[in-house]
């Protein structure tokens, strides 16, 4: 969709989806046909997953390399937002009551309709404008749009480097990715990383919430509000990484998240065994809970989509999120119906899972992923280019090199 319609495309398509949704969804109590509340959260689900894709993929696109990391990071601040304000909207003192679960479930179709009457205004993407269409002039004007009259030519300059050494390459199918060794490890990285994300026991965490709650003597009646600190947590967290993530960088946030997480996942094995010998250990877990909540926001639950904008070029970066969304979706899935049997029987030592699951992948991070904090996607794709050929990097750069002298020899005939 993101390589048909072009970016803002599939963003505005999206939002029509979004709207349908949320009118088969709001109309379905009172018609009493829950068929259109099953086709409602059907779409639902296409609209989250083509957002999640679209949005960070424009984000990294139209940024410059110095806020790439803060302005992708966006999508999972608004995100997190968005998750807050649904807890706060679905308190029983709002809309969460029976009789107004039309409205709630309508509700979506609010920020649709901003970004169809807000979106028309933005321009397209600059890099899919010159590199997929070959549009230099709807180009150039969308990034005196972004960055002015006075400031585009420095990124112009950037994309057309990137046009060139792609030297015509067209957008890859996600499939073709897989037998490409140029991205090999570049798509190693997305996929353990996205599993990574999923699989790292954030859900085990909202699984034992409640029950923590209920331990440390908090009223049943009263746990919806308590349960609206862990929205805030990873509204707050998301929005420290957007703040840090291009002055720390990429690698310290993840690695330092994963490593946090493994720490907590360790001190809640321990709380939850011992819940019942002292009083203030429920308040240990209570507390490890928020912990944990933080160190995923702040690290793996923002960078990963960041990453996957950043590590990939112009041609194989639609295909990525295609293959991010899957695995993310193939992931959730996967746990979810998991996760009941490992409970009954790991009970608390399910955490210990999460605990290796998480230290693997920090330790993986840490071993190959280079860091991309300021950098251009054609210096990054350097960096993997050392991973993917090995020696024969040096030969590649060389034809590389003459390929742009012939090229910039012509244009001086030419002139």
């Amino acid at each position: 969709m993101a390589i048909r319609l072009g970016r803002k495309g599939a963003l505005l398509m999206n939002n029509i989806i979004a709207i349908l949704a949320s009118v088969l969804m709001g109309i379905s109590f009172p018609t009493g046909l829950f068929e259109l509340l099953i086709a409602g959260r059907f779409l639902i689900g296409i609209n989250s997953g083509v957002g999640l894709c679209v949005q960070p993929l424009y984000i990294g696109e139209v940024a410059p390399k110095h806020l790439r990391g803060g302005m992708a990071m966006g999508s999972s601040i608004f995100l997190t937002g968005g998750i807050l304000a649904g807890q706060i909207v679905g308190l029983r003192e709002l809309l969460g009551g029976e009789a107004y679960w039309p409205l709630l479930l309508s509700s979506s179709c609010f920020p649709a309709f901003a970004q169809l009457l807000f979106l028309p205004w933005f321009p397209e993407s600059p890099r899919y404008l010159l590199i997929d269409r070959g549009d230099e002039l709807r180009c150039a004007k969308a990034l005196k749009q972004f960055h002015g009259s006075s400031e585009y030519q420095k990124e112009m300059e950037d994309i057309q480097q990137e046009c060139f050494a792609l030297n015509g390459e067209k957008p890859r199918k996600p499939w073709q990715l897989f037998t490409d060794r140029a991205v090999r490890w570049q798509l190693i990285i997305v996929i353990v990383m996205t599993m990574g994300q999923q699989l790292s026991g954030i859900n085990a965490i909202y699984f034992y919430a409640t029950y923590i709650f209920e331990q440390a003597g908090i009223l049943a009646e009263k746990i919806p509000y308590v349960t609206l600190g862990t929205g805030a947590c990873e509204c707050l967290t998301a929005l420290t990484c957007g703040l840090l993530i291009d002055y720390v960088g990429r690698r310290y946030l993840i690695i330092g998240g994963y490593l946090l997480m493994t720490l907590w996942s360790i001190v809640l094995t321990f709380s939850l065994t011992y819940q019942e010998l002292y009083s203030w250990v429920p308040y240990v877990s209570m507390a490890s809970i928020f912990a944990f909540i933080l160190s995923f926001g702040l690290g793996p639950g923002g960078i990963t989509n960041t990453l996957t904008a950043e590590i990939f070029v112009q041609s194989s970066r639609p295909a990525a999120y295609m293959i991010a969304g899957t695995i993310s979706w193939i992931s959730f899935f996967t746990i979810g119906m998991l996760f009941p049997f490992i409970v009954n029987g790991l009970k608390q030592y399910c955490f210990v899972v999460f605990l290796l699951e998480c230290s693997l992948v920090a330790a993986f991070i840490f071993v190959v992923i280079p860091e991309t904090k300021n950098r251009s996607f054609l210096e990054i794709k350097k960096e993997f280019d050392k991973l993917n050929f090995g020696r024969n990097t040096k030969k590649k750069e060389t034809e590389l090199y003459e390929r742009r002298h012939l090229h910039d020899e012509f244009l001086k005939i030419s002139v």
